[in-house]
């Protein structure tokens, strides 16, 4: 198997995983900065225990230039970004939450364009707001949105999660030792905040914190292999995976929306899988 094909494999796994992130976060009963503080704290624990595990905590010693920028990926892709999802979603709604944020497709189109000189072909934009589209029927059943306090913040969100991928594909660590660097990082850098609404034990941050271990070492992974833009194109319809599986197991009835927008997510992913990774 090629580094295209599991890269993009790879992608799709981060996918299933992500989808359950923005209902997760929405259901937590506690202060925002502390519930996510907590999430973060309980993924770097998960992550340590494997990197240890596997010996990959070596690569730090040898390579020491690599925690300067895994720092800075744990500031803009963690620190920051995490805590304006977790607080934007807090003050707005799921499905606001879900559509905003997909707005990342976009974010990575002109950060892999400008800053990683990956090419982006006409095919790639067309599969992105074909994705976004998709999305966005699903979510919203053809009724526009209604702006919400939060949705500010969620939007300006995925930029921070994109400036940390950035640095990353420049990290020379492994996936695994770059997510578990992130994350730690994060963590340190959130700690003092997280006291200011109070930091309480719920089992939703266990269930967070394995979703960001699994979510965020799935991508490193995949975007090694593949191009930023491409990768985040296949994470677009996330939260549309959120809903076929309620659909799918908790017999929620099937609209011409949802339909349509399966048609247009189907036909987006399929573009963008298919299209190969180059840089300009």
């Amino acid at each position: 198997m090629n580094a295209e094909t599991e890269g993009t494999l790879l992608a799709f796994l981060a996918l299933l995983a992500l989808g359950l992130e923005p209902a997760v976060i929405k259901a937590n009963p506690s202060s925002p900065l502390g519930f996510i503080v907590l999430s973060v704290f309980f993924a770097s624990l998960v992550l340590w225990a494997v990197l240890l595990a596997t010996g990959r905590f070596r690569e730090i010693r040898e390579k020491p230039a690599g925690i300067k920028k895994t720092f800075l990926t744990g500031l803009f892709a963690t620190a920051i970004a995490y805590s304006l999802y977790s607080l934007g979603t807090s003050m707005s709604t799921a499905i606001n939450s879900g559509i905003i944020t997909r707005i990342e497709v976009f974010y990575s189109l002109a950060i892999g364009w400008l800053l990683l000189r990956e090419r982006v072909s006409g095919k790639t934009v067309a599969a992105s707001l074909l994705l976004f589209g998709g999305v966005f029927l699903v979510l919203t059943q053809g009724r526009l949105i209604t702006p919400r306090k939060g949705d500010v913040l969620l939007f300006i969100t995925p930029l921070f999660w994109q400036l940390g991928h950035a640095v990353a594909k420049f990290t020379d660590y492994s996936p695994l030792t770059i997510t578990t660097l992130r994350n730690t990082f994060g963590f340190l850098i959130m700690l003092p905040f997280a006291f200011v609404g109070g930091v309480e034990f719920t089992w939703l941050a266990v269930m967070e914190g394995l979703i960001i271990a699994a979510t965020q070492f799935l991508w490193y992974a995949s975007i090694s292999r593949i191009n930023l833009s491409k990768a985040t194109a296949i994470l677009t319809p996330a939260p549309a995976v959120t809903i076929a599986v309620a659909v799918a197991f908790l017999g929620e009835k099937v609209s011409v929306y949802h339909f349509l927008g399966f048609l247009l997510v189907a036909a987006g992913t399929l573009l963008v899988a298919f299209e190969k990774s180059e840089r300009r």
